[in-house]
């Protein structure tokens, strides 16, 4: 009998394929292999050995192997394995996200190497209107090493600039100058308070093998100087260490911070990343060169051969769950590898999620505190400034706006915090009341004055604006509401002298435009930013001395259960960029409801104390972390199509122990032309939803669903709409 493989492939197919394998091919678990499917050749991972063929089947061979190694090895694709079961996806699908674009692809693992040059000794002359080849030519000629293509277009120049100097032979080719991609940079360790060395002497105290740490540290207390002093400790000069970050806009910050102790030891992995970068940081990885990994949540996982640490900072970001596909959670994963890996994982957070909080009670994780901020700050202080019945310009009160002009007076920058970006969330018609709907979903435009146009953040659908009624053609058409971009024009007016800089999605679209804006800010001149959630994340702006919250309102009155945890984590994420030097920092919260008890917390409490408000509040009414929850999610053409089949689909999940809420339509019950319904279940034994779970996922795999008809499911999932 010839040897049968099962292999998976990139496809939503919840079930493995049999080959036989050829005589004098060897293969291992997680090997790329070129198979038969159809009247394709497709790319396949092998997942299992010598299986069992299935009887009175005839199996086709394995036409070849893409490699003589596997691209995952065996820790890799047990993670995935037991991803794959957790979060109810596809096997190939789980498997092919650790594998970069163009493995996926069947392409060779070799990776192009990059060209380096040099000027060239020639007379011929250049093109008199050649001007950039000129400066192309002088900017090469004051470099003092051979440089790389990826240099010279970072620098503003092309690939045809750089053709056409070689054709004249003004440039040539050159070995660049050997550096070392291994050594750690000879740097110490950053020098540690009081408060933070004791905090590595508790993280370095943890047991031998696997060990989940929840560090909570207040904002501005050191945590990334903790994180680099702990690495310089625990690895070893062949060691691989992962540190995830929930954005990618934070990445060259940190990446900067952990090169000054790591050198060329550090490797970044993110979604903008071209696939040449991602191919050759893919292989540096699974060939167990000892890289400091900093990446966004998919990098959890790569197929790391040498993983001695992981480290997941600002923990509690949503960020980290998957919203599409397969829905991972890159936190949760961090903490199985950790498992898998035998090595010590570090959540941090000044705002811990309570799942990892109650984890921490419950004594799965050690629990390490961090409660000074470094470099002898003090913690801002918070106020609530009411604004019932005060008349607001761009959101902000008249007591804000002065607070700002003595904040720019003293020669410091102050924070404007708008949790909407455009212009405004609505335009109505204060003749008629008509306001602007997306003809797609059951929500309003946003109005983009800098571009006259009218956007849905939900569906990407766009029109132009117009000055008038499109309904009663009034002229009483007016902007309601604020965004950020009406905030910067309001403060551009109130403050003519001083720059406004504003950060969000729209404004940090180019490519470098948030360094630009950093660096910018980072100069310590007086300005004001202005910006969404993009600020809370993680940035350290010494010079903000006051932090401005427009209306901390939003998350009060939500229907969704995690709706106050999340309000409290932005506040004092967006609150703990303020004070962060060494002079004091103010936090004024506008709100029409100053009398509300969980801001009136915020003002009295640390964060510790509200989560265990909080999580009495859940436990009271059975919601996680103390029951575990899935969704089940269909979309279709008609909402009736949508409940049908989540109706069809609720006796298969009411099982003993299992609670079913719904079905009901989702909060944004039309998007993109969708019509959108959800099926909540519920249960205290997580081994029994998730067989709930598998049966039905798999009484839907066997149906014949119309076209259009949709259906996904979520474990765990962050947005309960």
């Amino acid at each position: 009998m010839p040897k049968t493989v099962r292999i998976a492939l990139n496809r939503p197919l919840r079930r493995l394929f049999d080959y036989t394998v050829p005589e004098g091919l060897a293969l291992t678990r997680g090997q790329r292999v070129q198979i038969p499917f159809g009247r394709q050749q497709l790319t396949g991972l092998v997942v299992e050995i010598d299986s069992p063929p299935p009887e009175g089947i005839p199996l086709k061979p394995v036409t070849g192997a893409l490699e003589s190694w596997p691209a995952l090895p065996p820790e890799t694709v047990d993670l995935l394995t037991w991803a794959s079961t957790y979060y109810q996806h596809p096997l190939g699908e789980c498997l092919f996200t650790a594998l970069p674009p163009a493995l996926r692809k069947g392409r060779s693992t070799e990776v192009a190497r990059e060209r380096f040059w040099i000027p060239a000794r020639s007379d011929e002359p250049l093109p008199a209107n050649a001007h950039r080849q000129r400066a192309l030519l002088e900017w090469v000629s004051e470099q003092p090493a051979p440089v790389s293509e990826r240099a010279i277009r970072d620098a503003g120049f092309t690939l045809a600039q750089i053709k056409a100097l070689a054709d004249k032979g003004r440039i040539s080719h050159a070995v660049p100058a050997t550096e070392s991609t291994t050594e750690a940079s000879p740097v110490a360790p950053p020098r540690l308070t009081p408060a933070q060395q004791q905090a590595a002497e508790q993280l370095q105290q943890g047991r031998t093998g696997f060990d989940a740490c929840l560090l909570y540290g207040i904002t501005g207390s050191g945590k990334t100087e903790l994180y680099l002093h702990y690495l310089k400790h625990q690895l070893q000069p062949t060691d691989q260490a992962l540190v995830l970050v929930p954005e990618i806009n934070l990445t060259p910050q940190t990446v900067a911070r952990f090169r000054h102790y790591f050198g060329d030891r550090v490797v970044v992995w993110h979604s903008a990343l071209n696939d040449g970068d991602r191919l050759a940081t893919w292989l540096k990885i699974r060939n167990g060169e000892p890289v400091v990994l900093i990446g966004t949540r998919s990098a959890v996982l790569l197929p790391f051969a040498k993983l001695k640490t992981i480290i997941v900072d600002e923990e509690h970001d949503t960020s980290y769950k998957q919203g599409e596909g397969f829905r991972y959670s890159g936190r949760d994963l961090a903490v199985y590898r950790a498992h898998l890996n035998e090595c010590p994982v570090i959540l941090g957070s000044a705002t811990p999620s309570l799942e990892s909080y109650n984890n921490a009670l419950q004594g799965k994780y050690r629990l390490v505190k961090l409660e000074q901020r470094a470099k002898e700050a003090s913690p801002p202080t918070l106020k609530l400034l009411d604004i019932r019945s005060r008349p607001l310009e761009g959101g902000l009160s008249r007591p804000a706006l002065q607070a700002i002009r003595e904040t720019l007076e003293r020669g410091e920058q102050a924070l404007v915090f708008v949790n909407r970006r455009g212009f405004a969330p609505i335009m109505m018609c204060f003749d008629c009341g008509h306001i602007v709907e997306c003809p797609r979903c059951d929500t309003r435009l946003t109005y983009h004055r800098r571009d006259r146009a009218m956007r849905c953040h939900h569906c990407d659908y766009q029109t132009a604006a117009t000055s008038h009624c499109p309904k009663c053609q009034s002229d009483a058409f007016k902007p309601v509401g604020q965004g950020t971009e009406r905030t910067e024009d309001v403060l551009s007016q109130s403050l003519p002298n001083i720059p406004i800089v504003r950060v969000d999605r729209d404004s940090t679209q180019r490519k470098g435009s948030i360094q630009a804006i950093l660096e910018r800010v980072n100069s310590g001149a007086p300005c004001v930013l202005v910006g969404t959630q993009m600020l809370a994340k993680g940035h350290d702006f010494p010079k903000v001395t006051l932090v401005v919250v427009v209306n901390a309102d939003g998350g009060l009155f939500s229907v969704d259960f995690r709706a106050p945890e999340q309000l409290i984590q932005t506040l004092l994420q967006v609150s703990g960029r303020a004070g962060r030097a060494e002079r004091p920092g103010t936090v004024l919260i506008q709100t029409c409801h100053s009398d509300h008890p969980l801001l009136k917390s915020l003002c009295n409490d640390h964060y510790l104390r509200i989560a265990d408000r909080l999580l009495g509040e859940r436990e009271a009414n059975r919601f996680p972390p103390f029951r575990h929850m899935a969704i089940f999610r269909a979309e279709a053409d008609t909402m009736e199509a949508s409940l049908g089949l989540l109706d069809s689909i609720k006796p298969l999940a009411q099982h003993p122990g299992i609670e079913t809420w719904g079905p009901l339509p989702a909060m944004i019950a039309r998007r993109a032309d969708r019509h959108r319904a959800q099926l909540i279940l519920l249960s205290e034994n997580r081994g029994r939803l998730n067989a709930t779970l598998s049966g039905v996922c798999q009484a839907l795999d066997q149906r014949k669903l119309p076209a259009r008809l949709r259906w996904m499911i979520d474990v765990d999932p962050q947005e309960t709409g």
